[in-house]
């Protein structure tokens, strides 16, 4: 290592697997993981002049399979690299579940150094496979200053979005993320990073332990559905989220079963549209927000299902307080700012 190099900082790339990491061995078959850390960062020659790289490889499996211990483990490991001296972290997964981890982690992540989050939709020996651009661009952001102090973002295909708003909104695009109703936060141009927004952080939760995660349900309403999921579930998790119909709205027959069920675990009110608050005031019809509101529902604000399952099982895990859920609620989405 020159002296030069040697003055780059230091980012730590950890792999979990995902389409980044996997190849086609046989015409047919299908992809499977196959390509470490290391080999991902070593197939890459510009990224010797962007950072020194720590690269290890934690997990290979498709995103569909990670579980809430193997993102809170690589969360804690990832601290104690920044508080070796990493100035970035990268972790490089499947993006199936990216939205959710991405958000998982920028919800524990207590530091200021960057966490950045990023994959690949095409295979790591396609033609025109986008793994190599997109981690370059995720090192890149993440040995930026001016990405310290935002949390976990998510980079892919150069644009870098927040995680608390990122959406992956198509199966196999190269441009298959977005962030509905605020978009991306920045860009990775010409070898640089461009942020147009930020958002301001609220309090991280500590890390639960492994043994300790709440079970929460995530259940979607339905025209003409039934309640039988719904009273399974509130017999047997710790927490539930409903995404509601338009602006957070029931079948008259869900009413009753679903405030009893909010009498016995936190259950969370969103929105099934992918986009919008959840209503507060508007309707005050049987199974209307209004109602469900009053009695006991506590909203979701503008998270969607996916995200506010995350914060609901960390705020019942971390807390044995009854209204912790609310509370961590009314901290993470009133506090949300545009700021330029």
């Amino acid at each position: 290592m020159d002296n030069k190099q040697a003055e780059l900082p230091l980012v730590s790339v950890r792999s979990l697997g995902g389409t980044v990491a996997m190849t086609t061995a046989e015409p047919g078959r299908g992809a499977s993981p196959s390509v470490s850390a290391s080999d991902l960062v070593e197939s890459i020659p510009a990224l010797q002049g962007i950072a020194r790289i720590d690269a290890a490889s934690v997990a290979a499996v498709p995103s569909a399979s990670l579980e809430f211990g193997q993102l809170l483990d690589l969360a804690a490991e990832l601290e104690r690299a920044c508080v070796a001296g990493a100035t970035g972290a990268v972790v490089t997964q499947g993006t199936d579940t990216m939205e959710e981890t991405a958000f998982l982690l920028d919800l524990v992540w207590d530091r200021p150094e960057p966490l950045v989050v990023t994959g690949a939709m095409r295979t790591a020996d396609s033609v025109g496979a986008d793994g190599p651009a997109n981690l370059l661009a995720a090192v890149t952001t993440a040995a930026d200053p001016l990405a310290a102090g935002r949390g976990c973002l998510v980079v892919m295909n150069d644009e870098i979005h927040a995680a608390r708003t990122v959406h992956k909104a198509h199966t196999a695009s190269v441009a298959a993320f977005a962030s509905p109703g605020t978009g991306p936060v920045g860009r990775v141009q010409e070898g640089r990073v461009l942020f147009q927004s930020t958002f301001r952080r609220t309090e991280p939760f500590e890390i639960p332990s492994g043994n300790g995660i709440a079970r929460v349900a995530l259940l979607r309403l339905a025209f003409a559905g039934d309640t039988v999921l719904l009273e399974a579930a509130a017999g047997s998790y710790d927490g539930i989220v409903i995404e509601g119909m338009g602006g957070g709205h029931v079948p008259t027959w869900w009413v009753e079963p679903l405030l009893a069920a909010a009498q016995q675990v936190p259950v969370v009110l969103g929105s099934r549209t992918g986009a919008g608050h959840v209503l507060s005031r508007t309707y005050g019809y049987p199974g209307s927000e209004q109602q469900l509101l009053g009695g006991g529902l506590i909203p979701a604000g503008d998270l969607d299902g996916l995200k506010a399952r995350i914060l609901l099982t960390l705020a019942i895990s971390t807390s044995n307080d009854r209204d912790s859920a609310r509370k961590a609620f009314e901290q993470r989405v009133a506090s949300r700012t545009n700021t330029p």
